[in-house]
């Protein structure tokens, strides 16, 4: 086949998981990838295993520091304006190299791509998670703006339902020129089909295990280990609330590696640790490498995310042979396996820290349970496995003709 690949991601999963696609894809069919200048290109490059890597330039509009913040939907608003002209062009580009499907990713800017709308080759967009602004995640933080005041202030405010009408109605339009849906868990799923009827089918992401893999001469260290983006929706709090109800004799100190991190949010959890007597630790830009051998040397993978669509990091910790303490929530059940690869826990800290207690307590069930997570990890989680899914599902729809 010959297949375009469209995405504007920043570093993070998703563009993890497309460059193992892509690199696996380029080795029997003829692979090129269009994307936009602000998308992450370094991260989990896709240019050492394509010929055709081709960058539409696209600046987004500045926004307005306080107290002119709220004419920010305004600046956004023009911008899908923008975006719509800029994907026309794309898609003109694209349907006329005559490409046998396109396999569309996110747009940081609209999560589906506008690029969708106009295409007239078959398209399959890859759902890494649902669209964000269907999704009702609230997460409070001190801080943001008090509640009461931006409720009232956002209930008055012509700009924001400008901004997210026009949002809504572009994504409707690139559902329904899109052939296929891919998602990477039920949870995402069952969320996208909450809301649309599309062509939709599961098709799980997978695991480098020659990248992430046990290695018996690296020592266990004392501290927890948690991996994600420092944003708020990463769950990094509730960590720190959990840890809080340990003994202070008993505590394991708390390691973060995050790719990302939003400056306030990293100030906000460094005083809530502080305040809870939880001994924390950040790193940042972490290679793969890196990152494999941080997942060998921890005890124990907590992983609590608010309503994560699938997540990797409990799948690279298990090829690791490292158990993982998982939410009870999101796609975290879909890949933690209770009692075999993991322990999952309500979003309760009191209760966390329980089973947190408990699994520390029994360093040979935590042996047990990381050997368990290799075994089955190689056995039903490898990346050609999904690369072959994914395949299988271009090719069905490259045969369906035009959208």
């Amino acid at each position: 086949m010959r297949i375009a690949i469209f995405h504007n991601l920043p570093s993070g999963g998703a563009k993890r998981a497309l460059m193992e696609w892509t690199r696996r894809l380029a080795q029997r069919h003829e692979v090129h990838v269009y994307t936009l200048s602000t998308a992450d290109h370094d991260y989990c490059d896709l240019r050492p295993y394509i010929t055709h890597h081709i960058v539409y330039t696209f600046e987004p509009l500045p926004l307005f520091n306080s107290p002119f913040g709220r004419l920010n939907q305004w600046q956004r608003w023009k911008d899908l304006g923008r975006l719509a002209v800029l994907y026309q062009s794309l898609a003109q580009h694209i349907d006329k190299e005559g490409y046998d499907v396109v396999f569309t990713h996110p747009c940081k800017f609209t999560f589906i791509p506008i690029l969708n709308i106009y295409l007239r080759s078959p398209t399959v967009y890859y759902l890494h998670e649902h669209f964000p602004n269907q999704v009702n995640r609230s997460i409070h933080r001190p801080y943001t703006r008090s509640e009461g005041v931006r409720k009232i202030l956002d209930r008055v405010d012509p700009l924001i339902g400008l901004y997210q009408n026009q949002l809504r109605a572009l994504q409707d339009l690139a559902v329904a020129n899109t052939r296929l849906f891919l998602a990477n868990s039920d949870f995402t799923l069952r969320q996208f089909q909450e809301h649309y009827s599309a062509p939709s089918a599961l098709s799980r992401y997978g695991v480098n295990t020659e990248q992430f893999r046990p290695d018996e001469n690296t020592p266990r260290e004392r501290h927890l280990l948690s991996v994600g983006e420092l944003s708020p929706r990463k769950g990094f709090d509730f960590l720190i609330q959990g840890l809080a109800n340990i003994p202070d004799s008993n505590r394991p100190p708390l390691r973060l590696i995050c790719n990302m991190q939003l400056e306030q949010e990293r100030e906000y959890l460094c005083q809530l640790a502080e305040k809870s007597g939880v001994q924390m630790e950040i790193l940042t830009n972490l290679n793969s490498e890196q990152l494999a051998q941080e997942y060998r040397k921890t005890r124990l993978v907590v992983y609590t995310p608010v309503q994560e669509p699938f997540g990797l990091v409990p799948l690279e910790a298990m090829a690791c042979g490292t158990p993982v303490l998982g939410i009870a929530e999101g796609g975290v059940p879909e890949t933690v396996i209770e009692g075999v690869t993991g322990r999952l826990s309500p979003r309760d800290p009191a209760r966390f820290a329980e089973i947190l207690l408990e699994m520390l307590k029994q360093p040979d069930l935590l042996r047990k349970m990381g050997q368990n997570g290799v075994d089955i990890v190689r056995k039903i989680w490898s990346w050609e496995q999904s690369t072959h899914t994914v395949e299988q599902h271009l090719l069905q729809a490259s045969k369906a003709g035009p959208n």
